[in-house]
């Protein structure tokens, strides 16, 4: 059997952790930020976990 193959696209988007959970960067933070408050925009720099119905599907495409 072959060596499955890693989707590059979600590698250069998600990370794995030491607790084999998956780290994620938070959404719409590129433009129109203007009508954003900061409290928003400051929690968006921070990273996220990727939900667990989620879970499944991004581990396949890590080849986890």
């Amino acid at each position: 059997m072959p060596k499955m193959k890693t989707r590059r696209g979600a590698a250069k988007r998600f990370k794995l952790t030491a607790s084999g959970r998956i780290k994620r960067n938070k959404a719409n933070h590129r433009h129109m930020l203007i009508r954003r408050s900061k409290k928003v925009k400051r929690n968006m720099r921070h990273t996220g976990l990727v939900d667990s119905s989620n879970l499944k599907n991004v581990k396949r495409m890590l080849g986890v």
